[in-house]
């Protein structure tokens, strides 16, 4: 049997490895557009940055590694140009001396990636404007940097390349700007915990310009002018474009393979194309989504390398099914990580979903061990079953171990019940012995059960003008910021003054993280009152509406330092 493979990276180099581990017979010939076949692509921004120090620790197999491991036949600065489906051939064009062959296959595999999105914007063809994608391009980033030493930076874009491009040219001592066009960074996150991230980057130097849409860019003879939609134009010494990525589908399209979703391969679950001895993996191909059930294009290493090896089984007749990917992702930004998985309310909400959502604000571990760091949580719940929908996490601790057990749950249908039960490990230095997890897992079951109702933050200007909106927290809390017209009895004083509260209004209740809302909520509510917590607490809303600086030390379940 004879594989191809056009592309390397993630999918296809995972499936070749795969191939040979299951057939060492097989003639397995990787065709690689560019110079490197299996290279850290994640790790491009941290060379830049000086994180990673040495180029040869960016490349994880060389054409000749694979070759003496695998005995693959890996061919680099060939691409291929064509397919013919019917006679089972590709030409291949030599970057290095223009020339032209056809390499016949029984099996084809497709692991072209994704490009990155150049917008059609006057002045973009500048040679200070550039993009990340490749080990080239890193290389071509850091020499004009070393070459120029440019003072100040303009990144396009708040995804997972633009931030990380913030963090590491700001680390390098350069001036950053960052615009987006819209009014978000960070796209699978929603926009109250966008508002964290922010905050945080405007107070680590970033100078962040959100609904910031660019008109033109023009070369100046000290650097570049870019022009904004409305707004002052300014000048900088490089531009860093990270507006997102497309599936690079023009062979598929050539050969009449079946597209979907913003043009990427459609394949069954064996990652089959509608052509069955051409397979596609990575970037380029459209999934269905875990939790939804919806076809996407989402492009991250993790269902890259999951859909390679697929590939692989296939071709050797092992029974092997990808069944979606959820999006999980993570995020290091300067001392705080940025994490999700699932869905986010924007995506649940245009799907027509019966949801809600809980958020709390904890501690990494035991605030009484030394170095707890807070965390922010928002977990999306289906309103009739429990069933866990997605999460996001942003916080300076423990984030990542917590994303990771969100998406364990969501792959296995798991509930808010379930989440209340999880034995997870504790120790003072490590979590606490009710973990965030199990917290956010019984704010979501009293919600479940109508042991409290809750409106958020984003609902506050829609209170009924009659109604009462309470401020639960401790005298000194309520001096230091407080909504306007509200009244204020902290929670340890209701029982004792509660002929203050009128029992033929709504009562909206709020405190700093949620916590004593609540217990000021159940105490109100087998009082004969009708009362509503307001989720999140007032640390979250100040993060929300006045730019409040994310403070990364832990605070206690009430939002309180010890």
């Amino acid at each position: 049997m004879k594989v191809v493979i056009v592309g390397g990276v993630a999918g296809g180099a995972t499936a070749a490895a795969r191939l040979r581990r299951l057939d060492e017979q097989a003639e397995i010939i990787i065709l690689e557009r560019s110079g490197y076949i299996s290279y850290a692509n994640c790790g491009l921004p941290y060379y830049i940055g000086g994180e990673i120090t040495e180029r040869e620790n960016l490349t994880l197999q060389t054409p000749e590694s694979f070759y003496r491991r695998f005995r693959i036949d890996v061919r680099v600065r060939q691409e291929v140009i064509e397919i013919d489906p019917k006679n089972k051939s590709v030409t291949v064009y030599k970057l290095e001396d223009g020339t032209q062959y056809q390499e016949y296959y029984d099996k084809l595999i497709l692991s072209p990636g994704a490009k990155p999105v150049i917008p059609d914007t006057p002045g973009v063809e500048s040679n200070r404007i550039f993009t990340l994608r490749t080990v080239e391009d890193t290389f071509e980033i850091d020499s004009y940097i070393k070459q120029h030493q440019p003072k100040t930076a303009t990144i396009i874009g708040g995804g997972f390349i633009g931030l990380e491009m913030a963090e590491n040219l700001k680390n390098k001592g350069i001036d950053v700007t960052l615009l987006q066009r819209s009014g978000q960074v960070m796209p699978p996150l929603d926009l109250d915990m966008a508002a964290i991230v922010h905050n945080y980057m405007r107070a680590n130097g970033i100078h962040l310009k959100l609904n910031a849409p660019v008109e033109s860019y023009k070369e100046t003879s000290n650097g570049i002018q870019v022009n904004l939609k409305n707004q002052m134009s300014f000048e900088t010494d490089l531009v860093i474009l990270a507006v997102g990525v497309v599936p690079e589908n023009g062979l598929a399209k050539k050969a009449g393979l079946e597209l979907g979703v913003k043009g990427a391969i459609c394949t069954n679950t064996n990652m089959q194309t509608s052509e069955s001895d051409i397979y596609a993996v990575g970037d380029a191909v459209e999934v269905t989504h875990f939790v939804s059930g919806k076809k996407a294009v989402i492009s991250l290493a993790g269902p890259a390398n999951k859909q390679g090896r697929i590939a692989a089984d296939h071709i050797c007749g092992i029974p092997s099914e990808f069944k979606g990917s959820q999006g999980s992702s993570v995020l290091k930004l300067f001392d705080m990580t940025i994490a999700s998985t699932g869905l986010n309310a924007k995506e649940a909400g245009r799907l027509g979903m019966d949801f809600d959502y809980a958020i709390i604000n904890a501690a990494s571990h035991a605030t009484y061990y030394p170095g707890a760091a807070s965390i922010t949580l928002k977990v999306l719940f289906e309103t009739k079953t429990g069933r866990i929908l997605g999460g996001q996490i942003v916080g300076f601790g423990g984030v990542d171990k917590r994303i990771d057990v969100l998406a364990t749950a969501i792959r296995a249908k798991m509930t808010a019940y379930d989440l209340t039960e999880l034995d997870l490990a504790y120790a003072p230095p490590y979590s606490s012995a009710k973990d965030p997890l199990n917290m956010i897992g019984y704010v979501m079951e009293n919600l479940l059960t109508d042991k409290v109702k809750q409106i958020h933050w984003q609902e506050i200007d829609s209170i009924p003008k009659d109604a009462v909106v309470l401020d639960a927290r401790t005298d000194m809390e309520y001096r230091r910021g407080h909504l306007d017209s509200v009244m204020h009895i902290p929670v340890d004083e209701i029982r004792d003054r509660m002929e203050e509260l009128p029992k033929d209004k709504k009562i909206y209740v709020y405190c700093q993280s949620g916590l004593r809302s609540y217990i000021a909520c159940r105490i109100l509510k087998q009082n004969g009152f009708e009362c509503y917590n307001i989720s999140g607490g007032y640390g979250f809303y100040e993060n929300l509406r006045y730019g409040s600086i994310p403070d990364p030390e832990g605070t206690g379940p009430c939002g309180l330092k010890r």
